[in-house]
């Protein structure tokens, strides 16, 4: 499953609140977070597009390698072109696209590790959906409103949809 939005939709409160749902139903899920695994694939990252290519690719390298031994995989990462999330579709047989839609203002409010904030000042030149688009999906699977609603409610349509494709 990939969860995709701009930063500060919501993707992680939504992938931390399905990740334990998921346990509680005995679904030992793996979450590939781009904010943890950027520091180890790109220790100084520029965040342009070359850079973004390369570091997609290998998150995607690794959610394939999981589901391949048999690890349900959760990509918790912004994503901001179609074309990464589709390679992971291309790869994952069995595979999920979540939008957390959220305005682009609401995500600028809650900004809890500063991006935007950092890119306002100058600091930043790389922020989906501000200087590098963002490609919200074209046909989702799921859309969750991130910017509405409870996670709980958000947690328990995309569990639905689990099992009505019987991937649980």
């Amino acid at each position: 499953m990939w969860v995709t939005g701009l930063p500060a939709s919501g993707k992680s409160t939504l992938v931390a609140s399905l990740r334990t749902e998921l346990a509680a139903r005995g679904v030992d899920a793996a979450v590939l977070e781009s904010d943890v695994l950027r520091p180890i694939f790109t220790p100084q990252p520029r965040y342009d597009e070359q850079e973004r290519e390369a570091f997609y690719r290998q998150m995607i390298w690794v959610g394939v390698l999981l589901v391949r031994h048999g690890v349900p995989v959760i990509f918790d990462a912004t994503a901001n072109r179609r074309a990464y999330r589709e390679q992971a579709r291309l790869q994952i047989p069995r595979f999920l696209e979540v939008y957390v839609e959220c305005p682009l203002e609401v995500c600028m409010t809650r900004d809890p590790k500063g991006i935007y904030r950092h890119a306002r000042q100058g600091e930043a030149r790389h922020v989906p959906g501000l200087q590098v688009p963002y490609e919200p999906p074209l046909a989702p699977d799921l859309v969750i409103r991130g910017d509405t609603g409870e996670p709980s409610e958000s947690v328990r349509r995309i569990i639905e949809t689990l099992f009505s494709r019987r991937y649980l």
